[in-house]
């Protein structure tokens, strides 16, 4: 009886181990492959299948995935007399809404300047659209509630028919408190820049820019706010190419 049961539960062991070794192994009637899902594996084999990934395996963790961005270069030569791009940026003021500071603009020199633009408005979204156009401190924990920028454009002619356009942006983002309201001026991404040229280069040639440098979104950075005095704020901007310390006067309440 005793032998019986020892046979009984042999039978058992075999075929729980017959079982188990089955889906670990088998054969893939589609692709008449040997498949094996146990646990003792090999490098996997990716064939010829060998353009990507870190060992050759042909496995893209999604990279080149993000799209790089044309950087225009800032000053930006254009093939144009003088007159011709100043009321090309009047034109492009205009279509985006900018109004043009009579009083700080000297037409004559090649300076354009426009009145500051409220981009953006609410406590809910103001902060990430600021954040766009300007450099918030990542632990800045004040109360955004709106985002304007004034932009300035000199062209400076080279020769008679090439002439140098620069584009600067002052960002600058309020804050509403007990005290009031009090506008602070930050840091530019150059997103602003970059958005004013690219609709000047179309006004003049009829079509987006192109052949300018490639790089990838610059928008990895750090901020840090090193010291805070009574009359300056210092900070100090880290990219990866780059290491930047400003020190701001205090902004001024409205």
């Amino acid at each position: 009886m005793k032998s019986r049961t020892h046979f009984l539960a042999f039978l058992v062991v075999l075929l729980a181990s017959t079982i188990a070794f089955g889906q670990g192994k088998g054969v893939d009637r589609q692709n008449q492959r040997i498949t094996d899902n146990s646990s003792n594996k090999g490098p996997a084999n990716n064939g010829t299948k060998s353009d990507v990934g870190t060992t050759g395996s042909g496995i893209n963790f999604g990279a080149e995935k993000t799209k790089a961005r044309v950087l225009i270069a800032n000053p930006y030569r254009m093939t144009a007399r003088r007159d011709v791009l100043m009321k090309a940026v009047a034109d492009v003021m205009r279509d985006r809404k900018l109004i043009l500071d009579d009083a700080s603009s000297k037409p004559d020199d090649g300076i354009m300047v426009s009145q500051p633009y409220t981009f953006i408005k609410g406590s809910v979204v103001t902060k990430s659209e600021l954040n766009r156009y300007g450099n918030i401190v990542t632990d800045d924990a004040r109360n955004w509630t709106r985002g304007r920028y004034t932009i300035t454009v000199e062209v400076q002619p080279i020769d008679g028919i090439n002439s140098n356009v620069s584009v600067n942006a002052k960002i600058e983002g309020r804050t509403d408190g007990p005290g009031g309201g009090e506008w602070n001026t930050l840091q530019s991404t150059g997103v602003a820049e970059q958005e004013f040229l690219a609709a000047l280069i179309e006004n003049i040639t009829g079509a987006a820019p192109t052949g300018a440098l490639k790089s990838r979104e610059l928008d990895l950075k750090v901020s840090a706010t090193v010291a805070d005095t009574m009359t300056r704020i210092v900070t100090v901007d880290l990219t990866r190419n780059s290491l930047l310390i400003n020190a701001n006067p205090k902004s001024i309440r409205d």
